[in-house]
């Protein structure tokens, strides 16, 4: 712990109001910083200029009173695509759906046209007013935290206008290797311009955090000395959630997602599975919280009553249809950088102590994660018979196998190694 408290401007887009996993990170750190002798000031956009796939309004509350948030203007170039602040794109457009003329189109103008992300409308004001605040509060450390990515070019530019400061990249998510980048129809020219982007900021920043071995690896590979000064600080959740909110048993079977499905992400095996128990007298409901595209959606029979579709809800609502499940359903994408992939909401998946599916690859961060904590149902997409045998395993309450190391994993935790690592940047 440092002796004297050190202040460190944190730099994001996704702050709230917005909503999703994305802003969970930072607010969290946000919150739990200050004992390990850092106290964050936060640089975000206003919300009156942002292009928010989600707002959660109930964030609002999780700010902590003693630190400081700054928000400034941006172009909003989503206004381009809709006037309807509502219909955002999320995900990269990547739940639009393919015989989708107009999402043809959009994904390409965006692929081609603003690189490396249409948020980037943001940097100008951003960086104008970083500047002012490194000058005026002595800030000796600076985080700018991605996806967008643009947000990473404006720390970028800070180092070149200030050398001494210490600059953090933190990156939540693959750049040029998303799962979805591929539909944005980059040409060759947007491709290394983009690869270019990426490679000066992982050269320049001082430290590069992310959030599980694959993706440091992936990074790693981008350029020399770019391993060696690169952490793994994963997600996390808050004990602080889960307050009050008593974990229940439904009297029918119910698996609950949450998150956002699209058609990258196989569920035929699953549902195959799925139909199977009902058919052989095994009554199961899903419930899916949060956004399911239109292809996804079409997979379920008409008139089906035994699944759920809950739109896009606040997080304490997410938290609450989590603990009222009997299982929780985890699905990584199917993409060849998908090893790399440890969604945000794995480790409140873990904190429910729920039993918990997870598909896809056996050897990526999420199933490795999943081990580590003691859990067992881990399946290919198409394993549908050992997918159907877990579950009926678990309705016949036969005891899942877990651990406690979940508990590293808590926001707390997290933060003071945070602490520690601001502290050790030279």
């Amino acid at each position: 712990m440092r002796s004297r408290p050190g202040k460190v401007l944190v730099i994001t887009y996704y702050w709230p109001p917005s909503g999703g996993a994305g802003v969970q990170r930072w607010l969290k750190f946000a919150k739990y910083l200050p004992p390990s002798g850092w106290l964050p000031a936060v640089l975000t956009v206003d919300p009156d200029y942002a292009a928010y796939p989600y707002r959660d309004e109930s964030l609002y509350g999780e700010i902590p009173l003693d630190v400081e948030v700054y928000r400034t203007k941006a172009v909003n170039y989503f206004t381009l695509y809709s006037k309807d602040q509502s219909k955002i794109p999320h995900s990269g457009f990547a739940s639009g759906a393919d015989n989708d003329r107009k999402s043809r189109l959009s994904r390409f103008i965006r692929g081609n046209f603003f690189i490396p992300d249409p948020r980037r409308g943001w940097n100008r004001y951003a960086f104008r007013k970083a500047c002012e605040l490194i000058q005026s509060q002595n800030i000796t450390h600076v985080i700018t935290t991605s996806p967008p990515h643009s947000t990473q070019l404006i720390g970028l530019r800070l180092k070149r206008r200030f050398p001494k400061i210490k600059w953090v990249a933190d990156m939540r998510d693959p750049w040029t290797d998303i799962y979805y980048y591929d539909l944005f129809k980059p040409s060759l020219p947007a491709r290394i311009l983009d690869s270019r982007m990426e490679k000066n900021v992982l050269s320049k920043a001082d430290t590069i955090i992310t959030v599980g071995n694959t993706l440091a690896s992936l990074l790693a590979g981008k350029g020399e000395n770019i391993a060696n000064k690169t952490h793994v600080l994963p997600n996390g959740f808050d004990e602080e959630d889960f307050e009050g909110i008593v974990p229940t048993l439904p009297d029918t079977f119910t698996i609950t997602y949450v998150g956002t499905l699209s058609p990258s992400y196989p569920v035929i095996g699953f549902l195959d599975a799925i139909q199977e128990l009902r058919a052989g007298g095994q009554p199961v409901k899903l419930r899916f919280v949060g956004t399911v595209s239109e292809p996804v959606r079409a997979l379920f029979p008409a008139g089906e009553t035994g699944t759920e579709f809950i739109p896009y809800c606040d997080h304490p609502v997410a938290i609450q249809h989590m603990m009222e499940s009997s299982m929780l359903l985890l699905i990584i994408p199917d993409h060849a950088s998908n090893r790399s992939i440890l969604t945000g909401k794995i480790f409140e998946y873990l904190a429910t102590e729920k039993p918990i599916l997870l598909l896809g690859p056996k050897d990526g961060d999420a199933a490795q994660l999943l081990v580590k904590c003691g859990y067992q149902g881990i399946f290919a997409y198409n394993d549908t018979q050992d997918i159907k045998n877990f579950i009926l395993k678990v309705a016949d309450g036969k005891p899942v196998k877990r651990s406690g190391h979940h508990l590293e994993y808590s926001r707390r935790a997290l933060s003071s190694k945070l602490g520690e690592m601001l502290g050790n940047i030279l």
